[in-house]
């Protein structure tokens, strides 16, 4: 089973968790389990990295991202492309790249420690945990907020965690939602759109380059992260 078909699963899961929910709990406990326990164990992890090798961790998600636009594609479920599928893709692209932008060039006068500032981090996060492909590590990057994420995690901040959780659980249902309308309407043109997005991910991550050992091992991160991408791509074909 490929990680997309889990992902409807999952969706259809949270959203008719009442009607069935002996299946559904025994269903997502192990997910969310797994979700938890993948959070704490890297948040340590990510946070090294970032420290100490910013640039070259940066195009290893860079590479990552690129290897798993092949499945994306693949799971679009498309009989042959057209002006649309097209079009989808660059509305989000331009959209995403406009508040890149629209987010560098205003200052926002709300402190980023807030409960109000977490709890909309918490919203804007879930999509990034809903929406197939869309990683919340680049929408807390862009948000400016990803460095003390790590470190609240790292160090059990429940004061800072738990108003993005109370946001993740908000804007989750939302998404879902949302994500799940659009499956059904419109599939193939969603799963576009999403593509459109992660594409522009890559604008947020992007940290520059430097012709130096770093810029060398950078440029080799990123190419066997991307062939990685491809080969669990195969995998999940399979």
């Amino acid at each position: 089973m490929c990680c997309f078909g889990l992902y409807e699963k999952t969706v259809d899961a949270i959203l008719h968790f009442f009607f069935f929910l002996k299946h559904n709990f025994k269903f997502l406990t192990p997910i969310i389990a797994g979700i938890f326990l993948g959070v704490f164990l890297f948040g340590n992890i990510l946070k090294i990295l970032f420290n100490k090798f910013y640039m070259p961790t940066c195009f290893a998600f860079i590479g990552l991202i690129l290897g798993s636009l092949k499945l994306v594609v693949k799971q679009a479920n498309f009989k042959r492309i057209n002006f649309y599928h097209f079009l989808t893709l660059i509305i989000t692209l331009s959209f995403s790249i406009y508040l890149i932008v629209l987010e560098k060039t205003l200052n926002f006068s709300m402190d980023i420690s807030s409960n109000n500032y977490l709890v909309l981090v918490g919203i804007l996060m879930s999509s990034g945990i809903v929406i197939p492909g869309v990683s919340k590590t680049v929408i807390l990057m862009m948000l400016g907020i990803y460095p003390m994420y790590l470190t609240a995690l790292s160090s059990l901040n429940l004061n800072f965690l738990l108003p993005i959780a109370f946001g993740i659980l908000i804007g989750g249902f939302i998404f879902l939602f949302i994500i799940n309308f659009l499956f059904k309407i419109a599939k193939s043109y969603t799963y576009f759109g999403i593509i459109g997005l992660i594409i522009s991910s890559i604008f947020i991550i992007y940290p520059g380059f430097s012709f130096d050992i770093q810029g060398f091992i950078s440029t080799l991160l990123l190419i066997i992260c991307f062939m990685l991408g491809l080969k669990l791509s195969s995998i999940e074909k399979k």
